[in-house]
């Protein structure tokens, strides 16, 4: 993942959304997102209605997926999971393809 990747994506974002709409995309504070090159890019955006908004330092909790990673990685996946590249991905592919029903994460 790159900060170009990144881009190009929120530019595909901006030409789905009609112009009279607005958009709030929540980012980590993962390197890509604080880049120059994206936070020029960010100031282009707010013209166009696309608002990013970073989530605090150091705050996993408040990152849905490092919390659904987490659980997938020491919980659900067994050992046998990391013996390939293959084998993580079949094994990973099942987790997610059984989330909401066999694997699920309780929040209360």
């Amino acid at each position: 993942m790159t900060t170009k990747v990144v881009i190009e994506a929120f530019d595909r974002l901006l030409e789905q959304k009609s112009p009279e709409a607005f958009a709030i995309v929540v980012l980590d504070n993962a390197s890509i997102h604080r880049s120059a090159l994206f936070l020029r890019k960010e100031l282009e955006w707010r013209a166009q209605r696309l608002y990013v908004i970073f989530l605090p330092t150091y705050s996993p909790e408040l990152n849905l997926i490092e919390i659904l990673w987490r659980k997938i990685k020491y919980e659900w996946l067994p050992v046998t999971a990391y013996q390939s590249f293959s084998s993580l991905t079949s094994h990973v592919l099942q987790v997610l393809s059984g989330y909401g029903e066999k694997y699920r994460i309780n929040f209360v």
